[in-house]
């Protein structure tokens, strides 16, 4: 758009200063009216926009891409083929560029990107491209190739550090040192397809984005194309920082649609240091199932919502409950850092070292409590999975919910759910055991109807209700108003 204006003022300029030759038509004198106007229009700008700016706005991106492409690498790896079926189906599916090994073929090949960090050979690409990769070749941009050997790969980031022997001076770029702002220029450089040293441009369209990858999401989303075969290649700043590795795309179709997403650069920097330090990351780890605290189990916890991350379950023997973390409690902070919601207090508690102490504050009843944690290494822990009763009774109904369900060891476990009922549109399922209603232990059907005739007289929308399911234990507030 400012290109165009910028050409028609000009013309308009240099017709005004020639030599009047023959007076103009009517017609014409309208049409350069008219151009007049429009440039006025197009022309102007915002008074908040200093004079200063507009000339520190680049015109192109060669300059930039000069600086960085040099280091931009293509990331060839092979794949043995004869794993199962599944794995092979996996690998198809993730790593950029695969291909599926034909009957006489014994690997299987997949293409990604990366980039050099250090004049030594030290290149980050993602997990999912190196991935039990047998053996990975780096194409530098001069066309040189090289052998490298993975130092380290963490599967929860998705970042993976490579390093190619024997080589020096080459070619690095570095991190950025501040998150970049939303609407920021950003330059992504790869190999999408197989085309490499292939540059887009665009803008920083989010932050903080949740893609369900794995439980530390936190995305740049960018607008810049990407393809497959770009994981684990470089997002630049203007000043040609790296201010992300891009490792996903959302794509009806395979290809670009203008969303994509790319790991931040601080979160790359803590993972890359511990991989080339001890080959593997580890994290903090506290021992508690956690949820969101949304508006209705806020209000039935008397406290405000969006602060916090409500405690469900702290695991047995956890460093939590020997620190007398309970269930109910919602954690609002770690060492003086708020927690805003349970993805940013598993952020916050994943990047504290092992063995360290952790200051976390709840509120419990409405009264905040300080507890001093000492973390465990989550790398030793395992995921414990629920266990159900199979009733041995016919259930009883409890028709406001919408299930009948029948004694456990532990609580009342859920027997049928009518699909149209309010406990099926908060994914209670058959299977499940209900633990607590309103605050108070369940051991009866009787217990659970008493408890919500109770939450219907004091006026209360819904009731808070312990679930334990196959994902584990978590708080679901059930709407009871209106019978």
């Amino acid at each position: 758009m400012a290109e165009a204006p910028a050409r028609i003022s000009t013309e308009i300029d240099d017709r005004a200063s020639a030599p009047k030759r023959a007076a103009p038509r009517a017609g014409t004198v309208a049409v350069v009216a008219a151009a007049l106007f429009a440039a006025t229009i197009f022309t102007s700008r915002p008074d908040w926009v200093s004079q200063a700016e507009i000339r520190a706005r680049p015109v192109g991106f060669a300059d930039v891409v000069d600086k960085v492409k040099p280091a931009v690498i293509s990331v060839r790896v092979k794949f043995d083929a004869g794993r199962s079926g599944k794995e092979l189906s996996r690998l198809s599916r993730d790593s950029p560029g695969a291909r599926s090994p034909s009957r006489s073929r014994s690997v299987l090949t997949g293409q990604g990107s990366g980039f050099f960090i250090s004049p030594d050979g030290y290149a980050v690409t993602n997990f999912h491209v190196v991935e039990k990769a047998d053996n990975v070749e780096i194409t530098a941009d001069d066309g040189r190739v090289f052998t490298a050997k993975v130092i380290g790969a963490d599967q929860q980031s998705d970042v993976a550090l490579v390093k190619v022997d024997g080589a020096s001076n080459l070619p690095f770029v570095g991190f950025a040192k501040a998150s970049p702002r939303v609407g920021d220029w950003v330059i992504a450089v790869g190999n999408p397809f197989g085309l490499g040293g292939t540059v887009t441009a665009g803008i920083v369209s989010a932050r903080g984005r949740d893609i369900g990858a794995g439980p530390y999401d936190d995305f740049l989303q960018i607008d810049a194309p990407v393809n497959r075969g770009n994981s684990g290649g470089p997002t630049f700043d203007m000043d040609g920082n790296v201010i992300g590795v891009n490792t996903a795309i959302v794509s009806p179709t395979g290809g670009s649609v203008g969303i994509a997403f790319a790991i931040p650069a601080e979160t790359v920097k803590a993972v890359v240091a511990q991989l080339k330090e001890k080959g593997k990351v580890t994290r903090g780890w506290i021992g508690v199932q956690i949820q969101d605290l949304t508006a209705d189990l806020a209000e039935n916890l008397g406290l405000t919502a969006g602060r916090g991350a409500l405690v469900a379950e702290p695991q047995p023997g956890s460093p939590a409950a020997r620190a007398g973390i309970e269930s109910g409690d919602v954690i609002v902070s770690v060492n003086g850092k708020e927690a805003h919601d349970s993805r940013e207090l598993a952020r916050t508690i994943s990047g504290l070292p092992p063995g360290s102490t952790a200051m976390l504050v709840v509120v419990r009843r409405g009264q905040e409590k300080s507890f001093n944690v000492t973390l465990g290494n989550l790398a030793d822990q395992r995921e414990a999975s629920a266990y159900h009763e199979t009733p041995k009774q016919k259930g009883t109904g409890i028709p406001r919910l919408g299930i009948s369900v029948a004694r456990a060891a532990d609580g009342v476990i859920v027997t049928s759910v009518d699909p149209g009922g309010a406990a099926a549109d908060l994914g209670i399922a058959s299977g499940d055991v209900i633990l607590q209603a309103a605050d108070k232990k369940v051991a009866t059907a009787i217990d659970l109807r008493s408890a919500i005739e109770a939450a219907q007289k004091a006026g209360k929308r819904t009731v808070l209700m312990r679930v334990k399911s196959a994902d584990g234990i978590k708080f679901i507030a059930v709407p009871v108003s209106g019978g």
